[in-house]
C-alpha cells in the first residue's frame, strides 16, 4: 500500500465523522421544531456507514494481497428515524399553534443529551482519523528525507 492509498483510506472515515456530524447538528438544532413542510414534527437522523474493501476503489490495491483487510468508509444514506406510535413525545400545551383539537402537541424525537455523546463520539473519531493522517504525511516526509 502506498502513502496516497493510506491518505484516500483515512480520508474516507474523515468525510464519514464529518458528515455524521453534520447530521447530529442538524438534530441538535431541530431539538424543538414541531411542523416541518410536511406538517409532521421534526424527526431525528441518522447517517449510516458502510464499510467498502479498499482494492474495490483504489486501483493500486486491487492485485495486493495484503489490502484484503483495508477498508473505506461511506456514507450511502441518512436515515430518518420515525418512531413508533407509543413511543411518540407528545405533551399537552393548548396554547401552542401546533396543538391538535385536545391540546396536545407532538415534539421530534430527539434527546439532546444522546445527540451531545453522538457528537463528542464522532468528534473523538474525526480527531483519530486527523492523527492518522499526520502519521502518514510524518511517514512520507521521513521516507522523502531519506534520499537527501
Amino acid at each position: 500500500m502506498n502513502v496516497f492509498s493510506a491518505m484516500e483510506i483515512a480520508a474516507s472515515g474523515l468525510n464519514a465523522e464529518r458528515t455524521r456530524m453534520n447530521v447530529i447538528a442538524s438534530n441538535l438544532a431541530n431539538a424543538r421544531t414541531t411542523q416541518t413542510p410536511d406538517g409532521t414534527p421534526y424527526y431525528r437522523q441518522e447517517a449510516v456507514f458502510r464499510a467498502v474493501p479498499a482494492n474495490e476503489r483504489l486501483a493500486d490495491l486491487r492485485n495486493d494481497p495484503n489490502a484484503q483487510s483495508a477498508f473505506m468508509v461511506e456514507v450511502p444514506r441518512i436515515e430518518q428515524i420515525t418512531p413508533e406510535e407509543n413511543e411518540r413525545n407528545v405533551i399537552y400545551d393548548p396554547s401552542h399553534p401546533d396543538a391538535d383539537g385536545e391540546g396536545y402537541v407532538e415534539m421530534p424525537n430527539v434527546n439532546v443529551i444522546a445527540e451531545m455523546v453522538n457528537m463528542i463520539t464522532a468528534s473523538r473519531a474525526y480527531e483519530a482519523g486527523v492523527t492518522v493522517v499526520k502519521s502518514v504525511k510524518g511517514m512520507a516526509r521521513s521516507a522523502l528525507s531519506i534520499g537527501s
